[in-house]
């Protein structure tokens, strides 16, 4: 039962994060007013549809257990773009650290070895 438990747990805190991500990903893609408008504010609305492609193939490499950790890594690096892009027109950067802080947390229940090392075995 405590594996059941963890199990849903782990993918409770994969889901959040990834729905979040493709959410984001799809509103570019589709063209959705405020985000135009914000990624006009930003001057980044002619990346606009590579940037909602970005979204969704890292959040599907996120997704997927043997790509996980490439995932984390480009995620990483996205919204910490993100949060440059925000700093430096004057926006808030916790809307793109907190959807990072969630895929963060959800690698570490996932996979301890995206932040810690792995014990090395003596020979």
């Amino acid at each position: 039962m405590a594996l059941h438990k963890k199990t849903l747990l782990t993918g409770l805190l994969t889901a959040v994060p990834a729905l979040m991500v493709v959410g984001s990903g799809l509103f570019k893609l589709t063209g959705v007013p405020e985000i135009r408008e914000a990624l006009t504010k930003a001057g980044v609305i002619d990346y606009m549809y590579m940037l909602g492609a970005m979204e969704l193939v890292f959040a599907a490499l996120f997704l997927y257990p043997k790509t996980m950790k490439l995932g984390v890594l480009l995620l990483t690096a996205y919204f910490a773009g993100a949060m440059a892009t925000d700093l430096s027109h004057g926006v808030s950067p916790l809307p793109p650290a907190f959807i990072l802080t969630l895929v963060w947390i959800a690698a570490f229940v996932r996979d301890r070895s995206v932040f810690l090392p792995t014990p090395s075995v003596a020979s």
